[in-house]
């Protein structure tokens, strides 16, 4: 027993010392996978956060453009007209023709933009009345009109039921009875008028208004609408007929200018050389002041030995002087010293 404690505890130091080596080894390999992992987690949030940036700011600048380029492509709104019905003719209740006043402004903007051709119609739901029958062809007339009162735009068109029958009214009737008897639809017809059919407005004198009016005194109407159409022609035409593509296109062409320039900048960082800048002064940059001042001293230094020069010995100093008188003392005390000596021997 004595004898295998001895060897137990020399295998267990032999397993020992090679095991220690290999742990620690094991160890150092864990904590530079791990280090690298997490190096690589961090690049990876980094590149992930820059990319996601950059694709947020090329949809927003795709977004501002699309807003502040696009006009609005289409407005409408009601038409009320007004009449006098003061007169004493029983050949008609209107004394005047219906006319209506339109206002071309949205929350004090400009409805039409600039340089944008617009189509421009009016659309009037009539009765198919014995009155509106007999009326046959009627004329409308608009005109617009800018801030200061003028006459920017004019147009005239005609218009009329659309013609049918005795007996294809009476079919109607009888086939459509129930949709009639429970008011789910109504005896009318609805025109659409064209009144503009490519209408640009003016930059220096821009329409605020429009006045409709129906030359007729014995129409009826059940309501009418004004419809305001954009014509879009080049890159709106593209951008509002196909809006994914656009996007995508818009969205990827800002994504690569916004990288593009990222990694210039990001190279230029890298590469550039560290420099300090020169502190500059009343009298120069620092460089240029050491400099002077190096001049100043060779330059003194050069006067103070030609003037030397030219003295020679006439010119002496104080400090010369006590050297000189002190060389003098040491040399004499020697001599005086050495005859001493000489005495000495003789005697």
């Amino acid at each position: 027993m004595d004898r295998d404690s001895p060897l137990r505890s020399g295998g267990e130091a032999e397993l020992s010392a090679l095991t220690g080596p290999a742990l620690l080894r094991l160890q150092g390999a864990v904590v530079a996978a791990v280090s690298h992992a997490r190096k690589r987690v961090v690049q990876g949030f980094v590149v992930f956060s820059v990319i996601f940036l950059l694709l947020w700011l090329a949809a927003f600048l795709y977004g501002s453009f699309y807003y502040s380029y696009m006009p609005k492509a289409a407005f409408s709104t009601p038409v009320h007209y007004y009449y006098r019905t003061d007169c004493e003719s029983p050949a008609s209740f209107l004394c005047s023709y219906p006319v209506a006043n339109v206002s071309l402004m949205r929350n004090k903007k400009h409805v039409l933009t600039f340089g944008q051709a617009y189509q421009i119609s009016l659309q009037l739901e009539m009765p198919e009345s014995p009155t509106n029958q007999e009326l046959g062809m009627f004329m409308i007339k608009t005109t617009c009109f800018s801030r200061d009162g003028g006459h920017a735009a004019s147009s005239a068109r005609s218009s009329m039921l659309r013609y049918r029958s005795d007996l294809l009214r009476t079919l109607g009737t009888l086939l459509f009875l129930p949709a009639f008897l429970s008011g789910a639809t109504e005896q009318k017809q609805v025109l659409e008028v064209e009144l503009f059919s490519d209408y640009t407005d003016d930059p220096y004198a821009p329409s605020v208004t429009a006045v409709i009016e129906i030359l007729s005194n014995k129409v009826q109407i059940y309501s009418s609408q004004l419809y305001v159409h954009a014509h879009f022609t080049g890159i709106r035409y593209l951008l509002f007929y196909f809006p994914v593509l656009s996007a995508l296109v818009g969205v990827s062409s800002n994504f690569i200018f916004l990288s593009v320039l990222f990694v210039l900048s990001y190279m230029r960082l890298l590469l550039r050389v560290r420099w300090q800048p020169e502190q500059l002064r009343t009298d120069g940059p620092v460089s240029e002041r050491e400099g002077n001042m190096n001049n100043e001293r060779e330059d003194e230094k050069d006067v103070a030995a030609g003037t030397a020069e030219l003295l020679g010995p006439i010119q002496t100093t104080p400090t010369n002087l006590s050297q000189e008188t002190h060389g003098t003392e040491l040399q004499s005390r020697h001599t005086l010293s050495q005859a001493e000596v000489n005495e000495t021997e003789a005697a």
